[in-house]
């Protein structure tokens, strides 16, 4: 499965994989094949960043 391109649904996606799968930032991009600096980017465009200690963009 590709990723959603759509920001608001790609912030979704990622929580998503982050909450269920994935145990940090950069596991999630390895696991999804995904460019981490413009994945960070893409959220940070809509006002999302990338917080550690809850391994979620909020």
């Amino acid at each position: 499965m590709t990723v959603p391109n759509d920001p608001f649904m790609l912030l979704s996606y990622i929580n998503t994989q982050l909450r269920d799968f994935c145990s940090s930032l950069q596991d999630v991009c390895r696991t999804l094949e995904l460019d981490q600096d413009q994945l960070v980017s893409k959220l940070a465009d809509i006002g999302y960043l990338y917080d550690p200690a809850r391994n979620q963009f909020v």
